[in-house]
């Protein structure tokens, strides 16, 4: 009688410990379906950020290009206007730098005008 129930309680222990046993696995098995599922779902997460991120890196290395190409004509425009400034502050320049001398022959010019009319005149 007393090996008998002492077998009866390790049966039934053995049965506890075995449900409980698949009762964890149960859950166990739960847990990694939803981490599974999560899983799956950050990775499609991921890999749309990562294909915004490629686009919008794609449209700024676009947008760079452009300005560059724009920044390029600005520059040269800037340079060409750099250069006729320069030529009409040389031209402005030699402009005042013979005025007096230009003016004297005006006025030898115009004298020598008048003299010859007033020897023509009589």
């Amino acid at each position: 009688n007393g090996v008998i129930s002492m077998i009866d309680l390790l049966i039934k222990d053995l049965t506890k410990e075995m449900t409980e046993a698949e009762a964890e696995e149960k859950h166990a098995q739960e847990d990694y379906e939803t981490l599974m599922i999560d899983s799956a779902e950050k990775r499609t997460m991921d890999s749309k950020a990562l294909q915004q991120k490629v686009s919008a890196k794609a449209d700024m290395e676009a947008e760079l290009f452009a300005h560059g190409d724009a920044h390029k004509g600005a520059v040269s425009e800037l340079m060409a206007t750099e250069q006729y400034i320069a030529s009409l502050h040389a031209e402005c320049d030699w402009l005042l730098q013979y005025f007096d001398t230009r003016k004297a022959a005006r006025s030898d010019e115009v004298a020598s005008l008048k003299n010859a009319k007033a020897v023509l005149s009589g």
